[in-house]
């Protein structure tokens, strides 16, 4: 299975689209060579996603030089490496490869290692799943496509924020090349630790001859809280992987309070300085001991990607707020009446995704994105709708495709099956990656009115409140106030694509859908 680009493309650029590709790494004069999806710097360009929902894009550059392929397997959340088999040694190592953390998404610039799926020694069979990687996106179970042996685990189980690029694995061709490869071998993946551990010197005093030979494997979340409270980490207990200093080990000495007297051990307090009383009274009441009693909340990579893209659409795109209400009951007596007279239940939510898809098609000025390269709007001529899907490590937003074109009850299908496969982490790459326009809703909680963040390149959000009973000012044919069911709408846009024109059209149409639920049969 290939992953498609996005239709709402340029025609030259789809033409170019193909399935990933991830180039290794290429080696510095006199070092060790790399093979496998390693992607650095220098070749970001190939990969780097063009504006609009496209996936990914190769250079023909890249096709002449790319010993390694990366692409789906046929079961969703797998990915397969695809190496090609030379195999090289250096520095009087024996014939081996350096496997560096691939790019399993367009927009990945680091991942977590979840899982370690092989150990080492273990035989490595075609198919066979490496590692479980946490991306941006989701968690991706990483398969290979090469057959050797796990020589060496350069990057440990629970490892965090691991760059694109790093070495993480060492395979050789041999079971007897195994015991060949040194323990203390970093194959440069020990280099960002490195250099932690340089800054950390010049501003923590350690002293070498208490430095321990186990403690040369610290996380650098480990790091930054050593650093913080001045610790010393030869006197930690380690529980890591092979003695590598976690967090959580920090956390557990501070608040046990080791690791606060091994630190007054170590440096002597300075003798105060002479202060008047008054001035030792006020810094007394201006500052406190930091508490104990605080709890880390460790954010996942998915929640990181999230913090970060949505603070850049709020400082680059220019949102447009407009908002409306609609009146619900003919949308609530047309899906009680699928479910009485035809059998067929669908939610409020379902029938809005329908409804939006056909104000889209009506209004091809609102489905469309920003192209920061031409600097203009550029319409896509489908309809993939987004919606936002909570799970336990972020949210989510799936893509329902052709929304537009597809019944509703095929959309409450849809959305039922790939809601249960987000939350189970096991979203396919192209079951997430593009759409031309979101929607999030929050009515099932007590929330009538909200403002969502416009999701770039997407040139708009529908954020949608609960329904409410209010009694409509006009008058039936009783003369008597009707009470209604009433439900807003917020839509925020790129208001370099929508102006106040657009987003009353795309308004008109959308509130015709409510009033009229006929017309989402036509």
């Amino acid at each position: 299975m290939l992953l498609r680009t996005r239709r709402c493309l340029p025609a030259a650029l789809s033409r170019a689209a193909v399935h990933p590709r991830v180039s290794p790494a290429l080696p510095s004069p006199g070092a060790p060579r790399q093979h496998g999806p390693v992607a650095v710097a220098n070749q970001r360009s190939a990969l780097e996603p063009r504006s609009g929902p496209i996936d990914w894009v190769r250079s023909s550059t890249m096709a002449r030089a790319n010993p390694a392929t990366l692409f789906p397997a046929s079961t969703g959340g797998h990915y397969r490496v695809g190496m090609q088999a030379r195999w090289f040694s250096s520095a009087g190592l024996p014939p081996h490869m350096v496997i560096g953390m691939p790019a399993l998404s367009p927009t990945m610039n680091q991942g977590n290692i979840t899982k370690w799926r092989k150990q080492e020694g273990d035989k490595i069979e075609v198919g066979d799943v490496i590692c479980e990687i946490e991306t941006d996106k989701a968690t991706l179970e990483f398969e290979t496509l090469e057959e050797g042996y796990l020589a060496k685990i350069l990057v440990p189980e629970g490892s965090k924020d691991v760059q694109v690029g790093q070495p993480i694995y060492v395979t050789v061709e041999e079971s007897d090349d195994i015991e060949k490869i040194p323990a203390d071998t970093s194959f440069g993946g020990d280099h960002k630790e490195d250099e932690s551990s340089g800054s950390a010197a010049q501003t923590v005093e350690v002293d070498a001859a208490e430095q321990s030979p186990v403690m040369s494997r610290i996380s650098p979340a480990a790091k930054m809280l050593i650093k913080e409270h001045g610790l010393n980490a030869s006197l930690l207990k380690a529980s890591g992987p092979r003695g590598t200093l976690l967090k959580g080990d920090v956390l557990a000495a501070l608040k046990s309070g080791t690791a606060l007297s091994s630190a007054k051990e170590k440096t002597a307090p300075a003798a105060p300085s002479p202060q008047p009383a008054r001035d030792s009274q006020v810094h007394s009441q201006t500052t406190s001991p930091k508490s104990d009693t605080f709890e880390d909340i460790t954010n996942t990579q998915i929640r990181k990607v999230i913090a970060k893209r949505l603070l850049e659409s709020k400082q680059t795109t220019p949102h447009l707020y407009l908002s409306k209400d609609v009146i619900l009951d003919p949308l609530l007596a047309f899906r009680n009446e699928l479910k009485e007279q035809h059998g067929v239940k669908v939610s409020v939510n379902d029938i809005v995704i329908k409804a939006v898809a056909l104000a889209l098609r009506n209004v091809p000025e609102a489905n469309a994105y920003w192209d920061n390269l031409k600097e203009e709007a550029q319409k896509c001529d489908s309809v993939d709708i987004s919606i936002a899907v909570a799970t336990e490590k972020g949210l989510m937003t799936p893509i329902i495709r052709n929304a537009d074109q597809k019944t509703i009850s095929a959309i409450s299908s849809e959305v039922k099956q790939l809601a249960e496969k987000a939350r189970a982490g096991k979203l396919a790459p192209n079951e997430f990656q593009g759409g031309t326009f979101s929607i999030s809703n929050l009515g099932m909680y007590p929330v009538d009115h909200f403002c969502a963040i416009i999701n770039p390149p997407q040139a708009g959000i529908l954020a949608v409140g609960r329904g409410n009973k209010v009694v409509e000012p006009v008058m039936d044919n009783d003369e008597k106030a009707a009470v209604v069911t009433k439900m807003m709408l917020t839509l925020s846009a790129d208001h370099r694509i929508f102006d106040g024109q657009v987003g009353g059209k795309f308004f008109t149409e959308l509130a015709l859908n409510f009033s009229d639920i006929r017309r989402l049969l036509l």
